[in-house]
């Protein structure tokens, strides 16, 4: 039986166009430079324009692509691809179990980028108050994409007090995760802490030493 590719998988998704690779293109230069010059001199010392320069774009293109320099950093793709993999799981399949496919396939998806940047990103997170202020309004806006899926399988209310806690445990959790990730210099498993937190949100939490 031939089965369906993941909608986090790349080869599922569309080939962009030459206007949407060149936008594309733009972006990472732009993502590149911001990387660089807070490995050079800190985040704070960072500037728009210094991002333009070092990328050979305007600031106004800078601005045209990401609204702040906390957004240059982090990424929101994943919560739409999450909600996707979620909607595409098998009808009769429990729906703790598609939460927990879900949830690994994103930290897959997450980690096959670049480690270098996939761990700045973390640090910065764990380490500068304005991005991880901007990581929890994006981990929010994913909760609510994940309340309308989440009812879809459940059979709930979107807008029920059960779904909307589980969203937002969901998210919060798995910002906890990335920073407690961070902050332990990245020794553990990633996606060993996300299914250590699903089974804190299953169970409960573990029964302490007396």
């Amino acid at each position: 039986m031939r089965h369906a590719r993941s909608p986090l998988s790349p080869a599922d998704r569309p080939q962009p166009g030459l206007r949407e690779r060149k936008k594309i293109k733009t972006r990472e230069a732009i993502r590149a430079a911001t990387y660089a010059l807070i490995e050079e001199q800190g985040y704070d010392a960072t500037t728009i324009d210094q991002i333009a320069d070092r990328a050979e774009v305007s600031p106004s293109t800078v601005f045209r692509y990401f609204p702040a320099k906390e957004d240059i950093v982090l990424t929101d793709e994943f919560g739409s691809l999450m909600v996707e993999e979620l909607r595409a799981r098998p009808a009769g399949e429990p729906w703790t179990d598609s939460v927990r496919h879900v949830m690994r396939k994103a930290v897959d998806a997450m980690t096959a980028e670049d480690p270098d940047v996939v761990r700045a990103r973390a640090h910065l997170a764990a380490r500068v108050p304005a991005v991880r202020s901007r990581m929890a309004e994006s981990l929010s806006r994913t909760g609510r994409l994940l309340r309308e899926a989440l009812a879809e399988r459940s059979g709930l209310a979107a807008d029920g007090l059960e779904v909307r806690v589980y969203a937002t445990a969901l998210v919060g959790g798995l910002m906890e995760v990335t920073m407690a990730w961070a902050e332990n210099g990245f020794q553990d498993d990633l996606r060993g802490m996300v299914d250590r937190a699903l089974d804190v949100l299953e169970h409960g939490l573990p029964t302490g030493k007396p």
